[in-house]
């Protein structure tokens, strides 16, 4: 069975506690635009529910948490005599809404990490309020390295890791152990790979004791203290990504990367 066969989103819940996967394994839980849309549908029907407390965000398949946006669709919006910016304005104002989203969410969102996070999927694992991650778990947003700079996902990265350690990742494209990303505070504490999933369970489930009516409250508190200006940085970030990814190298890097080959940059 494809990913195309298959809900792009699955949703399952225990008491006070919702998982959210996302459901794409063999396409590395990329970012496809039907999947960022199931996503924010996700978040925003449950986002009423005072019964739900804390919202646990994971990669099905476990070898790739989010390999970050989905390189095959955007190179077919590129791929055209005349490049789709309608789709690519779509895309990107769908993707800086989700992050937005899931920081404006009620309940506390945890993202557990498995596997690789790179770009738009670090950028969802820097957006959720907690993430714990497998050891063995990769970080990185790579986009320097095929021709088109991380635009949003340096938003949540600055605002979780610092300018200098944001720069480091965003400027070398390099992929980064689970140590250095616990170092940095890109995750709160790192499991083995077969604890994870438990360590999640009793994090979301100590958080969960807690009353909804404060962790609203609380969380709606922190934003408005540490997301000062966030809605003027994403608006940044799209404008500055949908004018970047017409730029010629960005797609000689999109069309190599998804060619398995070295990028012509022009």
């Amino acid at each position: 069975m494809s990913d195309a066969d298959t809900p792009p989103v699955l949703l399952d819940e225990r008491g006070a506690v919702a998982r959210v996967t996302l459901n794409r394994p063999r396409a590395g839980n990329a970012l496809a635009l039907p999947l960022i849309e199931a996503l924010t549908a996700a978040f925003a029907a449950l986002a009423p529910r005072e019964d739900i407390k804390v919202i646990v965000v994971a990669g099905a398949g476990g070898r790739i948490f989010c390999a970050g946006h989905d390189l095959g669709e955007l190179r077919r919006a590129l791929d055209r005599e005349t490049p789709d910016e309608t789709y690519l304005a779509r895309d990107f104002a769908a993707l800086t809404a989700l992050m937005q989203a899931i920081m404006a969410q009620p309940q506390i969102v945890i993202a557990e990490i498995e596997g690789v996070a790179t770009a738009a999927g670090c950028e969802l694992a820097a957006a959720c309020d907690l993430a714990l991650a497998a050891s063995n778990a990769r970080f990185a947003v790579p986009g320097v390295n095929i021709g088109f700079w991380c635009h949003t996902p340096q938003v949540q990265l600055v605002r979780a890791v610092g300018a200098k350690q944001a720069m480091m990742m965003l400027a070398t494209g390099r992929l980064f152990p689970a140590t250095h990303a616990l170092e940095i505070g890109l995750v709160n504490a790192l499991y083995p790979p077969e604890e994870l999933a438990g360590a999640v369970e009793a994090l979301a489930g100590e958080i969960a004791a807690k009353p909804a009516s404060v962790l609203r409250q609380g969380k709606a508190s922190f934003n408005r203290i540490a997301g000062r200006g966030i809605a003027e940085a994403y608006a940044i970030a799209r404008e500055a990504a949908q004018a970047h990814i017409l730029h010629p190298d960005a797609k000689e890097g999109i069309t190599a990367f998804t060619e398995k080959r070295d990028p012509r940059w022009i």
